[in-house]
C-alpha cells in the first residue's frame, strides 16, 4: 500500500471492524490513546514493548496503528513484533485519523 511499509501487510479500518480474533495495538502517545482509540485497542510504546506485552501465541493476529498514513510508529512496531517471532502482523496505515474519518466508533480512557 505505502512504500514505507516495507512488505508489511495492511488492513483498512472497515476490514478491521469485520475481522475477529485480533490483538489491536495503538502506538500513538499515551495522551492520544486516552483521547480516542479503536475499541479494545491496547496502548504500546512502539520502541519499548517486549515479548511479554504481546500474546503468548506467536501465531496470533496482531494489528498496529498510529496517527495516520505518514506516521512510521506502527510500521516500526510491526517490524519489531515480526523480529520477536510473530508472523501474522498487519498495519492499519489509515491510523486513528482514518478510523475517525470513516465514522467508526472510538473509546477513550
Amino acid at each position: 500500500m505505502m512504500a514505507g511499509l516495507f512488505g508489511l501487510k495492511t488492513i483498512s479500518p472497515h476490514e478491521l471492524t469485520k475481522t475477529t480474533s485480533l490483538a489491536v495495538y495503538d502506538v500513538n502517545s499515551k495522551a492520544s490513546w486516552g483521547e480516542a482509540h479503536v475499541p479494545g485497542a491496547r496502548h504500546l510504546d512502539p520502541d519499548a514493548f517486549e515479548r511479554a506485552d504481546l500474546p503468548a501465541d506467536r501465531a496470533a493476529s496482531l494489528v498496529f496503528y498510529c496517527s495516520g498514513p505518514l506516521c512510521q510508529k506502527a510500521p516500526r512496531a510491526a517490524r519489531r513484533a515480526r523480529d520477536l517471532g510473530y508472523e501474522n502482523v498487519r498495519v492499519m496505515s489509515a491510523g486513528i485519523r482514518g478510523w475517525v474519518a470513516a465514522g467508526l466508533p472510538t473509546e477513550s480512557a
